[in-house]
């Protein structure tokens, strides 16, 4: 028999599994997926591309940044992918990227602003926010 203890205790996990499920989709990297980014881009939502890769400096720097970013209420409608730069040369190609620590943002179908190697937190911000 369940105990009205273990009953809260479920029901608290349960609760807090919904609540990462439903997290602002800044914070949640989506590895790059053609179909999810063509879908994203058809609805005309805001885009974050991140090109990384695990050994980068520049990109463990920037990391944190857009994850505070992702707490912002301001930012929880963008669709935020991470491209692994090393393991994905073709995607690469296809964004014209020629170095890992790139971020790209679209307004839907259209580039609006890219970087590549900025460590400021303002102007990694203002890059963001252009893709709303």
């Amino acid at each position: 028999m369940i105990t009205r203890r273990q009953l809260f205790a479920a029901l608290a996990l349960v609760a807090l599994v919904l609540s990462t499920a439903t997290a602002d989709a800044l914070t949640r990297r989506l590895p790059f997926d053609q179909k999810a980014f063509a879908e994203a881009q058809a609805a005309g939502r805001p885009i974050l591309v991140e090109f990384y890769t695990t050994w980068c400096p520049v990109c463990k720097v920037q990391r944190p940044f857009l994850t505070t970013l992702g707490q912002n209420p301001k930012y929880q409608k963008i669709a935020y992918f991470e491209i692994d730069f090393d393991k994905h040369k073709d995607l690469a190609r296809e964004f014209r990227v020629h170095k890992q620590s790139t971020l790209i943002v679209f307004k839907g179908k259209n580039e609006v602003a890219r970087s590549t190697g900025d460590t400021n937190k303002a102007s990694i911000e203002a890059l963001v926010a252009k893709s709303l």
